[in-house]
């Protein structure tokens, strides 16, 4: 009994490490939903499931040796939020409603996997050392905490200081956090450098 419980522990906590910054994101966007209506709250959810899933099935692949995934080159997702951001940016409109700056499940999936793509390097090593069952439970772990993580970032999104918050600044703060999502992905993915030297 205690095999399940510990390899559920690990699950929840590798988790938690490397998807604590798809709070922030969730909660943005729940918070742009509660606005403008885009994306849908369903769509916010089956987005999330979509692209972590995404992840952990390449991860999964890739332990099973059946794909490589080149490194650093996913870092080159971070592209993705920044040029949503600058999207929003250059179409907003002059009052003050918080930008829709993705409007579909494809959108939010999108958003997930390049905010994720990192996540690939720590899940590889973990699934290939993981026997069948263990793994299901893994799977089954970081299936309930999306969910947890949506709840979370919901409640966030419907608190009242968030809501002012966006409702004063939501603007530019909304595309503001995905340029600096899609930075911090550029900058610590290491893609830069390896970009710029082929290019030179």
């Amino acid at each position: 009994m205690t095999e399940p419980i510990t390899a559920a522990a690990a699950a929840a906590g590798v988790f938690a490490a490397t998807n604590l910054d798809d709070v922030v994101v969730l909660t943005v966007l729940f918070v742009a939903s509660r606005h403008s209506g885009r994306p849908r709250p369903w769509q916010i959810v089956a987005g999330q499931y979509a692209g972590i899933g995404a992840l952990v099935a390449v991860a999964v692949v890739a332990a099973a040796g059946l794909l490589v995934v080149p490194d650093p080159w996913p870092g080159l997702l971070g592209l993705l939020p920044i040029a949503l951001g600058v999207r929003a940016l250059l179409t907003r409109r002059d009052d003050d409603e918080p930008a829709a700056v993705v409007g579909s499940l494809l959108g939010v999936a999108g958003v997930t996997i390049a905010n994720g793509a990192d996540n690939i390097a720590v899940y590889v090593p973990v699934f290939r050392a993981l026997d069948p069952i263990t793994g299901l439970i893994w799977l089954l772990v970081f299936a309930v905490l999306v969910a947890v993580w949506c709840a979370v970032a919901a409640a966030l999104g419907g608190h009242p200081r968030v809501v002012a918050l966006v409702g004063r600044a939501g603007h530019w703060l909304v595309p503001a956090i995905f340029i600096a999502i899609g930075a911090t992905i550029l900058l610590t993915s290491g893609a830069l450098p390896h970009l710029a030297a082929l290019l030179t």
